[in-house]
């Protein structure tokens, strides 16, 4: 956890990298300057070695050549000075987001969470200085004069970051008051009284699943996140009925962390049923926007048809399933046309006006032709209802990331039910799928939990999945 920030404190930050993109490029210079109650009281520069060349138009532009880093440190070998150096420091840059997502990114490559209230001068620089035609660090500092003895060299850069924010600090009449600037720079962000800035910047940047409780601590919220902290700000961000509930009943906020989206879609989905917190309204309609039903034709045959996932369209409905797309919900009304020889005009899936395809091949029994009778076919439709939901294959196991580097998550469907998800730890050695299914506990069900499973087979990106040899318990 970190420590509470000083209230003058300020690490004005400048790096040079190799590339715009954190995610694929790496630093190769980073300075800092550390300033407090308006005096500087530590600084620091060095070159690090990206353990890569260096681009020639890079080179072009900071002078830093693939010999000059050579024998730099690289990142984790300065690591814990920008640690020490920033704490209970504001991190201050041009382009905040920028060198902050850079620096943060080097730290998750070397398994940290790296966090700090941040202030970007670009947009501090627009609200105290209105009407310039770009606030670029070069246009500044050529509008306001300020001598730089080598502009896109980190420390050079920090001390125009530097002189620029100064007088952003004078436009607010001299008041160096962090408290005012970081309210502007994130946006007039509204927590609720019992919740400070210091316990929203400790909350993590990971996927899981976030408990809002009132004084009582009664839980009266539950969500979802594959960024915990960033989800919890977007709720105070606007001002809707939801989130002025939020700031009036918030007292205290708690997390459960995953690791995978698919295990925090499950465990939220249970957790909003078993505690029914207050303000959760409808909270999967945006996530399954269409739904399949059942209702009765003119002629007393069960038809089955797909709606969208409204208040109004659920209303009096016999709601079978949810998907996250119409094409989902087509393609399981395919299935089951399939495995209960059911119509396809009767499902909605043929609009000719003539019998329908399968009863021409001999698999349709007639009944949109009026030759089956109603009550055999409703019969079979019944049957398909009751399977509606059950996930195909009927046996699996499921891998995902874990909460952590060391661990899998492992989620089980048994017998086309959602059945437990578990964490197993990657020094275990190889497990086949019914082995890693030893590990999983029964979950509580609820229909619904399949609809999630089918939705992330639909595109299971980096999760794994291996079939399982039994579906008894």
């Amino acid at each position: 956890m970190e420590s509470a920030l000083k209230v003058n404190r300020y690490a004005i930050i400048d790096i040079e990298t190799t590339g715009g993109s954190a995610h694929h490029e790496k630093i190769i210079e980073i300075a800092m300057q550390v300033i407090e109650d308006g005096q500087t009281v530590n600084e620091f520069q060095s070159l690090i070695n990206p353990e890569r060349s260096i681009p020639p138009f890079i080179t072009r532009l900071t002078g830093i050549t693939n010999e000059m880093v050579q024998e730099a440190p690289k990142f984790y070998e300065v690591a814990r000075e920008i640690i020490e150096l920033t704490e209970d420091a504001v991190f201050v840059a041009h382009n905040v987001r920028f060198d902050f997502g850079f620096i943060q990114e080097e730290f998750k490559r070397l398994g940290f969470n790296y966090s700090r209230k941040q202030l970007c001068t670009v947009y501090l620089s627009k609200k105290a200085f209105p009407g310039l035609r770009s606030y670029s660090l070069g246009n500044l500092i050529r509008h306001f004069n300020i001598e730089v003895e080598a502009r896109h060299r980190a420390m050079a850069d920090v001390h125009a970051t530097s002189i620029i924010f100064s007088m952003i600090l004078q436009k607010q009449n001299g008041h160096e008051n962090s408290k005012k600037l970081l309210q502007v720079a994130q946006k007039n962000v509204s927590l609720p009284p019992a919740i400070s800035y210091e316990q929203l910047e400790d909350l993590p940047e990971k996927t899981g699943v976030y408990y809002m409780t009132d004084k009582d601590d009664e839980v009266v919220y539950v969500g979802k996140s594959v960024n915990i902290r960033k989800r919890i700000k977007q709720h105070f961000h606007n001002i809707n009925p939801k989130s002025n509930k939020l700031y009036q009943r918030v007292n205290s906020i708690r997390f459960e962390i995953t690791g995978s989206d698919l295990v925090a879609f499950l465990l939220e989905n249970e957790e909003i049923k078993r505690l029914q917190p207050e303000i959760n309204r409808s909270a999967r309609h945006n996530s399954f926007p269409y739904f399949t039903y059942l209702t009765e034709n003119s002629n007393g045959y069960l038809v089955f048809d797909i709606a969208s996932n409204t208040i109004a369209n659920r209303k009096n409905r016999r709601i079978l399933s949810e998907h996250a797309s119409y094409l989902a919900a087509k393609s399981q009304l395919s299935w089951l046309r399939e495995e209960f020889r059911l119509c396809s005009k009767l499902m909605g899936l043929d609009k000719s006006e003539h019998a329908c395809f399968e009863f021409r091949i001999g698999k349709c029994l007639g009944a949109c032709q009026g030759i089956e009778a109603p009550e055999s076919y409703n019969d079979r439709v019944m049957e398909a209802s009751k399977n509606q939901d059950r996930i195909s294959p009927a046996n699996m196991v499921l891998i995902d990331e874990g909460r952590n580097s060391d661990e899998m998550a492992v989620v089980v469907v048994r017998n086309g039910n959602y059945f437990g998800y578990g964490f197993v730890g990657l020094d275990v050695g190889y497990l086949n799928a019914e082995e890693l299914a030893e590990n999983v506990r029964k979950s509580s069900f609820y229909p619904d939990h399949n609809s999630i499973v089918k939705r992330f087979l639909q595109n299971p990106g980096k999760i794994r999945v291996l079939p399982l040899a039994y579906g008894t318990e």
